[in-house]
């Protein structure tokens, strides 16, 4: 009874996620506990909310067969919990994995509306982040480090490195200062498998996380005017600092085995 309780709570938080994007206002995309307080409620299931959208999470993650693409569980797990408090305007969340080499294709943009990976390819961290792997991050003007954390995708322009996408960080004192480092999203030529071959791993942006010119376009243009974008690793001064992931790691820690 547990069990189909939660695959049918699952079932209601989609379709309250599909009728939130539906929704004229948009101030939040999502309003997962309490559609899940309902449905436990109605199912008469033993499942709070926390469990209810742990569940959720696991099963999409299951279904979308991202272990097998590489992605973390815990970076999808935190990517989840706070694509639902950042209210976005666009199903679309970009997660870059910055725990894995940068020899791997580590972002992946996900539609949560239709559940499905709409395209996993490389991206590029900042050059003072670290080599193959980002380990250091920054929100200092001139570090060119990367910056952890949630980012809306706004506009676009076309400067030197042609079409890119205008970024806003939306975690006060993590990633705010991303307008005035200029951190956008942009094509480069050292973002590709070449390059990957000639030296071990992909070459290293000012901080913006850049992608290949192959598919810079398509990919601006899915996140385009109202996406996000979530830059990950596994650092706990960012975790206990964001605001937006407060509840979530809260929740996480009590319904998530350590282990898991």
């Amino acid at each position: 009874m547990r069990k189909i309780g939660a695959v049918l709570a699952m079932g209601i938080v989609l379709l309250g996620m599909m009728a939130g994007f539906k929704s004229i206002e948009k101030k939040k995309i999502f309003s997962l506990a309490s559609t899940q307080i309902v449905a436990t409620n109605n199912l008469n299931v033993s499942l709070t909310p926390e469990e209810a959208n742990e569940t959720a999470c696991s099963n999409l993650y299951d279904s979308l067969q991202l272990a097998v693409a590489g992605l973390s569980k815990e970076a999808f797990r935190y990517a989840w919990f706070g694509f639902q408090q950042a209210g976005f305007s666009k199903p679309i969340l970009a997660i870059a994995d910055f725990s894995q080499s940068s020899r791997h294709k580590r972002l992946y943009v996900i539609d949560f509306l239709n559940k499905k990976v709409l395209l996993n390819t490389y991206v590029a961290h900042g050059r003072n982040s670290g080599q193959e792997y980002a380990s250091k991050f920054s929100n200092a003007n001139s570090s060119y480090q990367s910056s952890l954390g949630f980012y809306k995708a706004l506009g676009t322009y076309h400067g030197k490195h042609g079409l890119s996408l205008r970024l806003q960080g939306l975690e006060k004192n993590i990633n705010d200062q991303a307008f005035e480092r200029a951190i956008v999203m942009h094509g480069a030529d050292y973002v590709s498998e070449d390059f990957i071959r000639q030296t071990g791993r992909l070459g290293r942006s000012l901080g913006c996380p850049a992608v290949s010119q192959a598919e810079h376009q398509q990919l601006i243009k899915l996140l385009r005017n109202g996406a996000g974008l979530f830059l990950y690793y596994p650092d706990a001064n960012y975790l206990s600092k964001s605001k937006i992931l407060h509840q979530a790691v809260a929740a996480v820690q009590r319904v998530v085995p350590s282990n898991s």
